[in-house]
């Protein structure tokens, strides 16, 4: 029987997990995922936000919560008590994350520490915690990293080099545990977005010159919407992408293609 669209993209019966999940990328992305029909549970630091996110849901059976994905503690205690209510973990997104933006030679070990501890830590615990317990189920599962194109690139518009560091680390632990989880049908890929209008880049918003300056290196001459990153999200989380696994998806416009 040839496959629908429906069965394709959509995700009835199943629980998603989105880390940062109260705003940007990670509120577009919950949002796609319950419109495609999961159960979604919101994971932030800011639990109040994450609550707000969660009520604005569409569908039933949603979960929010507030943890530090930095924590191992609050890491698996989450990934545990989402498993508890809402029965499983079939997806998650890693959308949890932050940027220091400072020349290498002004970022102090504190600075890099936090970083390299919610974009590159934060990413690996989550991702353990979650693949725990879908290996325990034996249903496989798809988890989707949110890496960025400046872990593919040098930039060279500011330097960012704790958040490309982590980044590029984030892209490697893809393809890592793509193959070392492939055994139990868990599909490992990341999404590599460009500048995304969110809160994210609400500072580099405010400099008209080098917002200029991106659209000008980019060959779709725009920066990205957070629904133009959720739609990839969908894509790998969903039974479409099914023969998908240790990829990382550029959604930037044709920034690496140059």
């Amino acid at each position: 029987m040839a496959s629908t669209i429906k069965s394709l993209f959509g995700l009835n019966d199943r629980v998603a997990v989105v880390t940062g999940g109260a705003s940007g990328i990670g509120l577009a992305s919950a949002a796609l995922l319950a419109e495609a029909g999961a159960r979604v549970a919101v994971v932030d630091r800011d639990r109040a936000e994450a609550e707000k996110a969660y009520a604005g849901l569409s569908g039933a059976g949603h979960l929010a919560l507030g943890a530090d994905v930095a924590q191992e503690a609050e890491v698996d205690a989450a990934c545990a008590e989402i498993a508890k209510r809402l029965g499983r973990i079939d997806v998650l997104v890693n959308c949890a994350g932050i940027a220091i933006r400072r020349p290498a030679t002004e970022v102090s070990l504190a600075d890099w520490d936090k970083v390299i501890a919610v974009n590159m830590t934060g990413t690996f615990l989550f991702s353990r915690a979650a693949a725990r317990h879908m290996i325990a189920a034996g249903r496989g599962g798809s988890i989707v990293q949110i890496a960025s194109i400046m872990g593919l690139s040098g930039g060279g518009l500011y330097p960012n080099i704790s958040y490309q560091t982590s980044k590029g680390a984030v892209v490697n632990m893809t393809r890592a545990l793509a193959v070392e989880w492939a055994p139990h049908q868990i599909r490992v890929n990341a999404v590599a977005p460009t500048w995304v209008k969110t809160p994210f880049i609400a500072g580099l918003m405010q400099q008209p010159e080098l917002i200029k300056r991106i659209e000008s290196v980019t060959p779709l001459a725009r920066l990205a919407e957070p629904e133009d990153v959720a739609s990839a999200v969908l894509y790998l989380a969903s039974p479409a992408a099914g023969m998908v696994t240790g990829h990382t998806l550029f959604v930037d416009g044709g920034f690496l293609a140059q």
